[in-house]
């Protein structure tokens, strides 16, 4: 479940690739614990990641990425790879960003989906919008199932010699609230911070998931009192 800040960093690259038709670029990076949209990927261990983008001048990308992955005593997911396409640009100083990314977990495909979004930045103001249009059967009647929603917000500006980022977003899963036993409550809200400089990034993390909640329990996120600390780098280079 690739963060937000690594699809930036490709849409950026389609935007300033200039006179060059397209380009191919690569990013590696470790992090001291996986968080995506609030919730811990690698049951709050660190994980290795990196992937490989292509970007046009017209605006039209793809790429894929890679990370380890662990969800707690849930079936070992062992990692996960993205694949996505998309189309971005400007227009009048807004920039926009819309397309398909699909989320596979290849050693428990039964959990994989795929997502259609749209993201809008105007200033250092970004919002987004995630719909999951397929999934596999594993997540039928539960989280990560065709038909959940998420939003998110953040603003993104500099700081002396640093990059800040303030973001929220909330989750809305189809079959929150259905008295399965594996979905009850789902819908979730989280927030943070982060800063950045030279490839470094700290953050810091919470989300207001339940201890009750069975299904994000089970995914070493159970409590609404965690607040995670995170430290990462990060390198991008051309190929």
């Amino acid at each position: 479940m690739k963060k937000s800040i690594v699809l930036a960093t490709a849409v950026a690259s389609v935007l300033s690739s200039g006179v060059a038709l397209a380009e191919l670029s690569a990013n590696a990076s470790v992090t001291s614990n996986y968080i995506w949209r609030g919730i811990t990927q690698t049951n709050d261990a660190a994980a290795v990641q990196g992937g490989i983008d292509w970007g046009h001048d017209s605006g039209l990308y793809a790429g894929t990425w890679l990370s380890n992955v662990a969800f707690g005593n849930a079936v070992g997911a062992g990692y996960e790879m993205d694949l996505y396409v998309g189309f971005a640009g400007d227009l009048g100083g807004f920039g926009y960003d819309l397309g398909v990314a699909s989320y596979q977990y290849p050693l428990a495909p039964s959990t994989s989906f795929t997502e259609a979004y749209i993201t809008g930045t105007a200033s250092i103001v970004t919002v987004g919008l995630w719909y999951t249009v397929d999934a596999a059967s594993g997540n039928e009647n539960n989280a990560f199932d065709s038909g959940d929603m998420y939003v998110s917000a953040s603003l993104d500006f500099p700081v002396a010699k640093t990059d800040m980022s303030i973001y929220a977003g909330s989750y809305m899963f189809d079959a929150d609230g259905t008295g399965t036993d594996k979905a009850g409550e789902l819908d979730y809200a989280h927030y943070g911070a982060s800063i950045s400089k030279d490839g470094f990034t700290f953050a810091v993390d919470k989300n207001d998931v339940e201890a009750s909640n069975a299904f994000f329990a089970l995914a070493g996120d159970g409590s609404d009192d965690n607040v995670r600390f995170s430290v990462s780098y990060a390198v991008d280079f051309e190929l």
